[in-house]
């Protein structure tokens, strides 16, 4: 949950530097495009922890079906949300890359970390 608690506070900044960068009038954009990815790699984190945590070697296929279910909703998002609810451009897409970047970088970090502490963990 550490990580989950992290990447919800690493979205903070993402989405202050979006709706600054976007103004006033694209709050729902950049609030959408922030929240959507932070929903998604919180969701994919404890799935990827639980999985870890019970059978190492079944991250690597739910990691690959997770990557194609991102694929899909991300897909899905960006034209709901510029087709379906209207929304500008450049403030939703832009905050959306932002977010979905960031968090994945933080995901990557929290990997390392659980395969660190897992591999000093085996050794004693």
């Amino acid at each position: 949950m550490k990580a989950v608690a992290s990447m919800t506070a690493l979205s903070l900044p993402v989405w202050f530097v979006a709706w600054a960068v976007a103004g006033v009038d694209s709050t729902l954009e950049v609030t959408l495009g922030v929240v959507t990815p932070l929903v998604v790699a919180c969701g994919g984190w404890v799935m990827m922890e639980r999985t870890f945590t019970r059978r190492p070697g079944a991250l690597t296929s739910v990691m690959i079906a997770a990557f194609g279910f991102k694929l899909v909703f991300f897909g899905g998002c960006v034209a709901l949300g510029l087709r379906g609810l209207s929304l500008e451009t450049r403030p939703f897409v832009g905050s959306l890359a932002a977010a979905f970047i960031v968090l994945h970088m933080a995901e990557a970090y929290f990997l390392s970390v659980l395969f660190k502490t897992r591999s000093g963990s085996a050794g004693s």
